[in-house]
């Protein structure tokens, strides 16, 4: 076939394709809810084999909370990961309020208005400062690195800095840690 005649064939369904669209413009369709995306993932970090540190990721609202982290924290593995091996080396405090259930609820101290028997956390730039409540000296240092692990990742995903997270540690009996993520395993 010449070359001649394999143009027109070519460039007639190119032009039918162009000029046979048909689809009419239209506004803006209201249906359903907000889009969504992928949920919101912090990473708690608990203990495996009595000492190696496991990055577990955990749904949440708040991803880039130190604070709500260490409250995914104190709560525990979840029946499923102790049935893998998991536990934590800090202590939950048996007083715990309930997690707040909204932003409004974490910036008014949530549901527990004395905040007296929860971890406070300070940010200063890529470092935090972890206040710990009664109930919880004397930690392990395994017990101080989920704290510190814990912390720091969710500060990460808030800040995405590439310096290391700096983070201490102290308890109302005066131990008081200080490390960063590094070292931190990966989930």
């Amino acid at each position: 076939m010449k070359a001649t005649r394999r143009l027109p064939l070519l460039v007639a369904p190119s032009l039918l394709a162009l000029t046979s669209c048909g689809i009419p413009a239209t506004g803006v369709v209201e249906a359903g809810g907000p889009a969504s995306g992928i949920a919101s993932v912090t990473t708690v970090y608990f203990v495996r084999d009595g000492g190696a540190l496991v990055a577990v990721p955990r749904t949440t609202a708040e991803p880039g909370d130190a604070g709500t982290a260490l409250d995914l924290l104190l709560l525990g593995p979840t029946d499923r990961e102790q049935s893998e091996g998991l536990a934590s080396d800090v202590p939950g405090l048996p007083s715990r309020a309930p997690l707040p259930t909204s932003k409004a609820d974490a910036a008014t101290g949530g549901p527990d208005e004395t905040g007296e028997d929860v971890p406070t956390v300070t940010v200063r730039g890529d470092m935090l400062a972890i206040e710990l409540p009664g109930g919880m000296d004397r930690l392990t240092d395994i017990a101080m690195r989920q704290l510190i692990c814990t912390a720091a990742a969710a500060h990460r995903v808030a800040t995405q800095s590439a310096n290391p997270v700096t983070v201490e540690v102290t308890s109302v009996y005066g131990q008081h840690t200080r490390g960063s993520d590094k070292g931190c395993p990966d989930q």
